[in-house]
């Protein structure tokens, strides 16, 4: 959806005015609802990624709550997990068909011609942005 289109104001001012009925809790769960529907409206397939993203890392942040001060090495790995985790998602959109190309080059340089079938992948909309924001949040 984009925003300057004829449904964005009909979007904007029903998601607006739930916001404003509900009490705070339900703000955040609609809120997050309301963006799987802006971002699923370009491409209904790359929300599997994002709720990859986002039942990871609120998995995660579960576990590193639940952890006690005492426990900081167990919370920085589970922290790493979560980066490791959303970093590699956009690390394959971003960088697959890079690397499997640059290996076949590096293959010639030895006389194997290796024909790799390359993965014609489009990069969904604001991976990196999602991506990096989800890992900030981590951060604070």
């Amino acid at each position: 959806m984009l925003f300057n289109s004829f449904v964005f104001p009909a979007f904007f001012l029903i998601v607006w005015s739930l916001y404003h009925c509900l009490k705070h809790r339900a703000q955040n769960v609609m809120l997050l609802f309301a963006s799987y529907v802006f971002y699923g409206w370009w491409d209904w397939r790359f929300l599997s990624f994002l709720f990859i993203s986002t039942i990871t890392d609120y998995i995660i942040a579960l576990q590193i709550h639940k952890c006690d001060e005492s426990k900081q090495r167990q919370r920085k790995i589970l922290l790493f997990i979560s980066i490791c985790s959303n970093l590699g998602i956009l690390g394959f959109f971003k960088y697959c068909n890079f690397f499997v190309d640059s290996f076949a080059e590096f293959c010639t340089l030895f006389g194997f011609q290796p024909h790799f079938a390359t993965l014609n992948i489009l990069l969904p909309v604001g991976i990196s942005f999602y991506t990096f924001q989800l890992d900030f949040c981590q951060f604070r």
